[in-house]
């Protein structure tokens, strides 16, 4: 496909980046750490850790593992931990010591941290305190054997100790033990290429087994040197440089937009490990003269109901990042009555990382996940593997640089998931209108079939976002004997609100062709959604 949507870009952005002039993350990190040194580089809990301070413990923590655990280049750990200041302190500790980091959601139960522990061949791993029993309960079937426990205090003034437990065939340190073992300890320099890995990022599952996405030094470096590009000196330029990251860094949107693209260009991040307590979040957002925000549409949405929001001080604030779901115009309208700007969509994958972006100059709602970043191709095709046109819908494919090499283990899935050209398939349905901005439509296995017709669940949540009482909904297809499919949607009424089926279906019926209004409205008191707030539509249907 032509890069149409190079016309649309600001002017600032170049066609390519180089990921081969840095060459490795370890030398992107570590000029940031002398660069930046005096700097604050990340916030949690009421403590800053300055570039100079991050340098120091990544770099005890890289020796502790090396000398004391005796891992070498290529062998994997993971970390389980929520955002608290040990999280980037053992991340680039894992960098630096050459290894490949498998992130692991803390709240993942026995059955998903058996099965990606197992897959990924860990035998070490990094976790937080409350997560223990989980991991205790799974040691006689997985292969781990050194345990370093993170205190949910870790690195801050008023931290205790944490209580280790004896875990049999185990040795197991603490966070603050492996980095003042490591303080004593020379590190030696692992040498690095681009194509050496450096994290598992594993899919959430919602499709079916969990799989990890391979990501190397060069993928990694090639997103954030184009995301950082595409956004300019608008964003990352002189000035003050703080971000809102409530996104878990396990995340992949989380890891690169937040966590590495702010480190690379001095930023800082303020790290919220707990967004399901809106009203500390709300009183930690009123510390700060934050410059941007990420995070998912129900994230937003919950900090617009929360109480002291709509009083906070959004003067310093240039943008909000929407990721992982489409952004509702409802909700983009409120937080623009609110804060003075829009949600700005973006798009990415685990297998991707970020890939397109709305610019900052699109003013008033838009409903796109903008432009592609420079050094990445982009092709829409439909069943038959041929290009569509435009405003025409197909699967967005991407090839590129920043695209994955293949998921771990799984060298049977390749000829699926890549097109005989290269491209990596994502299983969204797209569109493009002629002046290159792109536009999910949706996810293939979620498209409602009703009589024939294609009916997507984002439209019919879009109106229902906007019918009265309504805080938030989601849609599915059930079975139905005359049409196929039906549409059903699923309510969560606002507090107070009278809302009713009769009003929402009105409403539909409304803004909606008629095959595409809900057969069914059933209220639910929330919907389920996976830890970084995507609604699991798989749930509502199982």
């Amino acid at each position: 496909m032509e890069p149409i949507w190079r016309k649309s870009w600001p002017p600032h952005v170049p066609d390519n980046v180089n990921p081969d002039g840095v060459g490795n993350l370890v030398n992107l990190i570590e000029q940031a750490f002398a660069e930046y040194a005096d700097k604050p580089a990340y916030h949690n809990q009421g403590r800053s850790l300055d570039f100079a301070e991050m340098n120091t413990l990544s770099r005890d923590f890289a020796a502790f593992l090396q000398a004391q655990v005796g891992l070498g280049k290529g062998e994997r750990i993971a970390l389980m931990c929520p955002n608290i200041l040990p999280f980037p302190a053992a991340m680039y500790g894992h960098m630096r010591a050459g290894l490949v980091q498998v992130n692991v959601n803390p709240l993942y139960t026995a059955r998903e941290l058996r099965h990606q522990l197992n897959d990924a061949g860990v035998e070490t791993i990094v976790i937080i305190e409350s997560a223990l029993t989980t991991l205790e309960s799974i040691l006689d079937e997985v292969s781990i054997r050194t345990v370093v426990v993170v205190g949910q205090r870790d690195l801050l003034a008023d931290a205790g100790d944490v209580a280790l437990p004896h875990l049999s065939g185990c040795e197991v340190y603490a966070f603050r033990e492996a980095l003042a073992a490591g303080r004593e300890i020379g590190l030696k320099q692992v040498d690095l290429d681009g194509n050496d890995l450096m994290f598992l990022q594993y899919t959430g599952g919602t499709t079916g087994v969990a799989k990890g996405a391979m990501l190397s030094h060069r993928n990694v470096l090639t997103n954030l040197l184009a995301f950082t590009a595409f956004l300019g000196e608008d964003i990352f330029g002189p000035g003050e440089k703080i971000v809102i990251t409530a996104t878990p860094l396990y995340h992949i949107l989380g890891l690169v937009v937040n966590c590495l693209s702010f480190l690379y260009k001095g930023g800082l991040n303020v790290l919220i490990h707990n967004p399901r307590d809106m009203e500390g979040f709300v009183e930690e957002l009123g510390r700060w003269p934050f410059t941007v925000i990420t995070g998912v549409n129900t994230l937003f949405n919950g900090l617009l109901h929360t109480p002291g929001f709509e009083q906070l001080d959004f003067s310093s604030l240039r943008l909000a990042i929407g990721g992982g779901t489409p952004i509702q115009e409802a909700i983009s309208n409120h937080w623009h009555g609110i804060t003075g700007s829009h949600i700005k969509e973006g798009y990415g994958l685990s297998e991707t990382g970020g890939v397109t972006q709305t610019p900052l100059y699109v003013e008033g709602f838009r409903s796109t996940i903008g432009l592609p970043f420079p050094s990445l191709e982009v092709s829409l095709r439909d069943e038959e593997g041929n290009e569509v046109g435009i405003n025409e819908p197909g699967e967005i494919c991407f090839r590129g640089t920043t695209v994955m090499r293949g998921y771990w283990g799984r060298e049977d899935l390749n000829d699926s998931i890549f097109t005989s050209d290269g491209f990596f398939r994502t299983g969204d349905i797209a569109t493009v209108e002629k002046d290159g901005f792109f536009h999910i439509v949706d996810r293939k296995k979620d498209m409602i079939l009703v009589s024939g017709f294609n009916v997507y669940p984002i439209e019919v949540e879009e109106v229902g976002m906007a019918a009265p009482g309504v805080f938030e909904c989601a849609c599915i297809g059930v079975a139905d004997e005359r049409t196929g499919e039906a549409v059903k949607l699923f309510v969560v009424p606002k507090q107070g609100a009278d809302a009713s089926v009769d009003t929402i279906r009105e409403y539909c019926r409304a803004n909606l062709a008629a095959y595409k209004v809900p057969r069914y409205v059933e209220f639910i008191d929330a919907l389920p959604k996976s830890a970084v707030g995507k609604i699991l539509r798989k749930n509502l249907r199982d």
